[in-house]
């Protein structure tokens, strides 16, 4: 049985199946997706359907996610853990620029605070190492914070093995943000090193940003005649293990991640109430060694 529970940092128990809250803001994460309204029930159906791990950043929207999050659900709920996000500044759609400098991540970290409405921020993960500042600079005014009790636990977002293992020599991080999924196991290393000393690992597109559609597409369009190639025999394989339980592609590949290793803790996100039950359904579903088997075997 796979587990259903994780403790981030041997300390913050959460349920591994979260929402992440980049969804709710528009194309290229600017400006609302939802009305206020839309965004404030779908958080809090996320709650009552037992997410614990909400991760989101303050450049989503910008400010938005944060904010909603607050409308939403504070007070929070004791046993709820919002995880968010600094080191990078906005310009516009899709425009992102590494801001690593102490005095940026520390503006960012106490704005965060103020829109979150909270005294401490249980996990905050450096979004983007800034190439121009030393990694111990970047870390080490983390660590300040945390000393000053802004943030309980620190994280990394998108890293190499190297990045890890030099960021190791600082400070333990409580989990790695790293894009993984079904289709794209690029950053198996790092999920290798985070399991080997129990670090949490946040896969981000864990439904692969459409590469599951893609996939499952270009199956049909194979089953017609029409096309072939890797990723039809991908998308066909994704198809056979969810015919055989009465579910979904997307369920399938969050059920693959929950069983690829106990500190993966997949946070996928949506706009849809309706797509947020099939996604948070995905826990109940036990893939057998067949099936395993079928999707570890799947590239890109």
């Amino acid at each position: 049985m796979v587990g259903r529970t994780f403790e981030i940092a041997g300390e913050l128990r959460v349920r591994r199946l979260g929402y992440g809250t980049a969804q709710l803001t528009g194309p290229g994460y600017w400006g609302p997706r939802l009305t206020s309204g839309e965004a404030v029930a779908l958080l809090r159906l996320a709650v009552d359907r037992g997410v614990t791990l909400i991760d989101t950043a303050d450049n989503y929207g910008p400010d938005i996610a944060e904010e909603l999050i607050a409308q939403a659900l504070h007070p929070y709920p004791g046993d709820l853990v919002v995880a968010t996000k600094g080191g990078v500044i906005r310009t516009g759609p899709d425009e992102w620029h590494p801001a690593g400098r102490p005095e940026d991540l520390r503006a960012m970290c106490e704005a965060s605070l103020r829109r979150l409405r909270t005294d401490a921020i249980d996990l905050y993960q450096l979004h983007r190492i800034d190439p121009a500042v030393p990694l111990a600079d970047q870390l080490g005014t983390l660590a300040e914070l945390r000393e000053e009790g802004k943030i309980r636990h620190i994280g990394l977002d998108t890293v190499t093995l190297d990045q890890l293992d030099e960021a190791l020599t600082v400070l333990r991080p409580a989990s790695v943000q790293n894009r993984f999924n079904v289709l794209d196991r690029e950053s198996e290393p790092v999920l290798g090193r985070c399991e080997e000393l129990g670090i949490a690992f946040l896969p981000w597109f864990p439904l692969g940003n459409g590469s599951l559609a893609a996939s499952a597409s270009a199956s049909a369009r194979a089953r017609a005649g029409a096309g072939s190639g890797s990723e039809a025999g991908a998308g066909a394989a994704i198809e056979r293990v969810a015919a055989r339980h009465g579910a979904t592609s997307g369920q399938v590949a969050l059920a693959w991640l929950l069983h690829r290793s106990p500190v993966v803790l997949p946070t996928p996100g949506t706009g849809s109430a309706v797509h947020l039950e099939e996604n948070l359904a995905a826990a109940d579903l036990v893939l057998t060694d067949e099936d395993t088997r079928t999707l570890d075997a799947l590239t890109s």
